[in-house]
């Protein structure tokens, strides 16, 4: 079945590459770094790890933190795992790994990257890239939390992130004069109650977009803020 699944998700991901080719500033090839990046590159570059598993009735579902109040940048929000890129870094897939290793103590040995997607530009404009992992055996992953950059971790069924019910709001930003459109996701579970909000909501709506093959069922007339960035970009 993992097999099967994995075959899928890679077709899947293929033709939205055939579509990013078209629409997206940057070429395709350029989301690796590759080994003549300069330093100065690399700080402006990050990597994010978004962990499938299957639940118990067979939905997918998405690995999620809850950042420290101890952080200086962004406590207490939800968040994928992921940081800024490492000298020592081979590519995004291995930022992604790193961190997910460092923060919930993650065997990257249990995670089979299939794909990264196009970058994020975050609020701080970082290029953040989204790196998809499958974790077959989610049995085997025994949290470890690292305390000093999470103190919560929870999952979410990826499917979620396409759908307008009770859960979802959009909220009208602006950003020098530019207005744009902030999601935002209430999840209750047994865990607590979270809200996914900002870049990671808008990372999970497009992965979920490619892997269920369908647009949300929600407005997205206006721009998230990644996208006014890119649409900024090419003016």
């Amino acid at each position: 079945m993992l097999a099967i699944f994995v075959r899928k998700l890679r077709n899947i991901i293929a033709m939205d590459e055939d579509r990013i080719k078209e629409n997206c500033p940057i070429k395709l090839d350029s989301f690796n770094p590759k080994p003549s990046m300069t330093k100065e590159m690399r700080k402006k570059r990050a990597a994010v790890l978004i962990c499938i598993f299957k639940g118990r009735e067979g939905e997918l579902r998405v690995i999620l933190t809850r950042r420290s109040m101890k952080l200086s940048s962004h406590p207490g929000d939800v968040a994928l795992p992921g940081g800024k890129m490492d000298e020592c870094d081979a590519d995004d897939a291995a930022t992604a790994l790193r961190e997910a290793t460092e923060e919930i103590g993650l065997d990257p040995n249990l995670v089979r990257v299939v794909a990264d997607l196009e970058p994020f530009i975050s609020s701080n404009l970082l290029r953040v890239v989204p790196v998809i992992g499958l974790l077959s055996r989610v049995e085997e992953f025994k949290p470890v939390l690292n305390a000093d950059e999470v103190d919560a971790i929870f999952d979410a069924p990826l499917e979620m992130f396409l759908e307008e019910d009770g859960r979802h709001k959009c909220l009208e930003k602006e950003w020098e004069g530019w207005k744009y459109a902030c999601h935002i996701f209430e999840l209750a579970s047994e865990k607590g109650n979270f809200v996914v909000g900002g870049l990671t909501a808008s990372i999970l709506i497009h992965a979920a977009s490619i892997i269920y093959q369908r647009s949300p069922s929600f407005d997205q007339n206006l721009q998230d803020f990644s996208q006014l960035q890119w649409t900024l970009t090419k003016s």
